[in-house]
């Protein structure tokens, strides 16, 4: 992944604590996991290195399942649009997030996965 990328989907992610996301995480060099060892609390740098509040460094690639704008119900297209009318861009912004939609375009470049039906509700 460039660097470009990973900062792409770090802004994104980290935009998204707030709106339970939901992550594949595939960590490439840590053996021995365990299913108690699938919650861990970190932070991931700038090089895409997870490392944990012990100080455990793991090279770790998540992708987020996000919803593809083309997936929005006839309801969510007229509140967006209603949104893009009368609101400043971070309301908006904030919404997007908030329903997990790809507005950064993620899913084409491989960033991010496609939610499935359902995931969010």
């Amino acid at each position: 992944m460039k660097q470009e990328e990973i900062i792409l989907l770090l802004t994104d992610t980290c935009g998204r604590l707030k709106s339970n996301l939901i992550c594949e995480v595939i960590h490439k060099d840590y053996e021995g996991w365990k299913e108690e060892d699938m919650v861990l609390s970190g932070i991931i740098d700038d090089e895409g290195y997870f490392t944990t509040e012990n100080g455990s460094t793991y090279s770790s690639e998540f992708k987020p399942y996000l919803r593809s704008m083309t997936n929005m119900s006839e309801e969510e297209k007229d509140e967006y649009d209603r949104l893009v009318m009368c609101n400043a861009s971070w309301v908006v912004d904030d919404w997007l997030i908030t329903n997990h939609f790809d507005f950064r375009g993620l899913i084409p470049m491989g960033l991010a996965l496609e939610a499935k039906e359902g995931m969010y509700d």
